[in-house]
């Protein structure tokens, strides 16, 4: 039999709306209470989560990682300086032993209580909210790529070859000369828009306007 290590748990059951909270505690005489109850994941009722673990004095809470859900749970808990395990659920579902009839959260805090899970890696707030900035500065980079990109295929698909002439279709001639398409200009008048040494091809551009 395995001996528990932690007196008191709880596991939570985090879903969009709602979250599920068992705190299992052992009493001094080795009786067991388990306490179930189902929060909102409004702001004031996470902070009352937090808060109801906090003063019954339970030493680790446990988590899947589902989705985006389980972050703000996870940071009121942080909060309030309880010990706070995130867990992979499929490897909390591949302990045996759980009965039919047991909701997640109890099982979570069953596995708890005696160290039976192992949780994944979270870094400090300060590096979560720097990772954050950084992923969506990297995303707003690309943005401009991806939608020069669907640029380029639209104007494929209409067989309007300007990407075969000039080097950089997002230059400044470029841009005045897919405007003018826009207004629907003649050909030759666009073509004569090129600057500088795109001067020389302005046979080859007439050419590549002439689509659809």
């Amino acid at each position: 039999m395995i001996k528990p290590i932690t007196k008191c748990v709880a596991g939570l059951e985090v879903h969009k709306k709602t979250v599920s909270c068992t705190i299992l505690t052992e009493k001094p005489g080795g009786e067991l209470k388990r306490t179930t109850r189902e929060y909102l994941t409004f702001q004031e009722d996470l902070k009352e989560l937090a808060t109801c673990l906090y003063e019954s004095k339970v030493e680790l809470v446990i988590m899947e990682s589902t989705g985006v859900y389980w972050q703000s749970v996870y940071e009121v808990i942080e909060e309030k300086g309880i010990l706070c395990y995130v867990v992979n659920a499929y490897h909390m579902k591949n302990v045996p032993g759980r009965k039919t009839d047991m909701s997640d959260s109890q099982w979570m805090s069953e596995l708890g209580r005696c160290g039976l899970l192992k949780p994944s890696f979270i870094p400090p707030k300060e590096f979560r909210e720097l990772r954050m900035l950084t992923r969506y500065r990297k995303k707003l980079r690309n943005m401009p790529s991806s939608e020069k990109n669907r640029l380029h295929k639209i104007l494929e698909l209409g067989v309007i070859k300007l990407g075969s002439v000039v080097s950089d279709i997002d230059g400044v001639s470029a841009r005045e000369m897919i405007a003018a398409i826009l207004d629907d200009r003649p050909v030759e008048e666009i073509a004569f828009l090129a600057r500088g040494r795109l001067q020389k091809k302005i046979p080859s551009l007439i050419k590549s306007l002439r689509g659809e």
